[in-house]
């Protein structure tokens, strides 16, 4: 009969791909969690996992009845928070994925104030790319995302935190490092350095600076840390994200400029950073909890203006 130890035990081994790690991992006999997936796929008249693959995989159907799974769990959980949340106690598991670019800015503080007010819940945080995030997000493998936004994508809802400026970082030996700002049609693209393909800052900053590097060597690496570096030993010029000053030496401080899009002193170019969900989420406790942690991070003159006045409603 299929139940929510069933529904975990289904889950697990699409997340191990093999019996006995599955079993571990649900701390049941490897004979028991066979047994039971066995039964839901008589019971459903389905096979869920094609069990002739090596490592064990799920079927095309296997793929969807899992991908519910994850949600039904999901939702079987926010009724034990709420029911503890009655009783006046915190407890549960969040589990988040943040893009490489945001995360250094948000995660130890996001961590510390999990520490300091949130003991009781289970926080696990992932740095990835937008990419996998949402992938992971489509198969509620994460509960959140922390990414730059808008992305457009339907079944999900974005939930903007703060409006970030993009600063120049330019190496001295440039000539635009005279300037007291620079405005994005003024870079030299053969002078430019950016991320490896993948990562959305690259995109934004071809976006609002309308060129492509042509360098002869390319970076290929996901750290603005060592694209400063570069800059420093190489000359150029990068692009990095306004809570990446404070990482900065007072000498590299030295080398950033205001940067101006399309020619007009009002239009700094900027990014939205979000909280993206499923539309089907629904703990929006936890939701607010992350929310209002993030909040203390960021400087208030960032965030948008809305989380500034209101909590999050779902």
């Amino acid at each position: 009969m299929m139940n929510l130890n069933t529904l975990e035990y289904i889950v697990a081994l699409d997340a191990h791909r093999n019996f006995v790690k599955a079993a571990q991992a649900c701390g049941v006999s490897q004979p028991t969690l066979s047994t039971m997936i066995k039964n839901l796929e008589a019971e459903l008249d389905v096979v869920i996992f094609d069990r002739n693959s090596h490592p064990v995989r799920p079927t095309i159907i296997g793929e969807k009845i899992i991908a519910q799974a994850k949600v039904t769990l999901s939702n079987a959980a926010y009724i034990e928070e709420l029911a503890a949340s009655e009783r006046g106690v915190e407890s549960g598991s969040l589990n988040i994925g943040i893009i490489p670019t945001i995360a250094p800015y948000l995660l130890p503080g996001i961590f510390r104030g999990f520490n300091e007010k949130h003991r009781s819940i289970n926080l696990k945080a992932s740095e990835i790319r937008t990419s996998v995030i949402v992938e992971q997000l489509k198969k509620a493998d994460i509960d959140i995302g922390i990414m730059a936004t808008p992305l457009g994508i339907d079944g999900f809802l974005e939930i903007p935190l703060y409006y970030e400026k993009f600063l120049l970082y330019v190496s001295p030996q440039e000539a635009i490092s005279s300037s007291s700002e620079v405005h994005s049609e003024e870079l030299p693209s053969d002078r430019l350095w950016v991320l490896q393909e993948g990562h959305c800052l690259r995109n934004q900053v071809f976006n609002f600076c309308h060129k492509q590097s042509s360098y002869s060597s390319v970076y290929e690496a996901g750290s603005i840390d060592t694209l400063i570096k570069i800059v420093d030993a190489n000359g150029g010029y990068t692009v990095i994200p306004e809570l990446h000053l404070p990482f900065l030496s007072e000498k590299q401080q030295a080398n950033v400029r205001p940067l101006l899009s399309d020619g007009s002193q009002f239009s700094a170019p900027v990014r939205e950073v979000s909280l993206v969900i499923r539309e089907d989420y629904m703990r929006e406790r936890f939701l607010n909890i992350l929310a209002d942690t993030i909040k203390e991070i960021i400087p208030e003159s960032m965030l948008d203006s809305r989380l500034k006045k209101f909590a999050i409603k779902i």
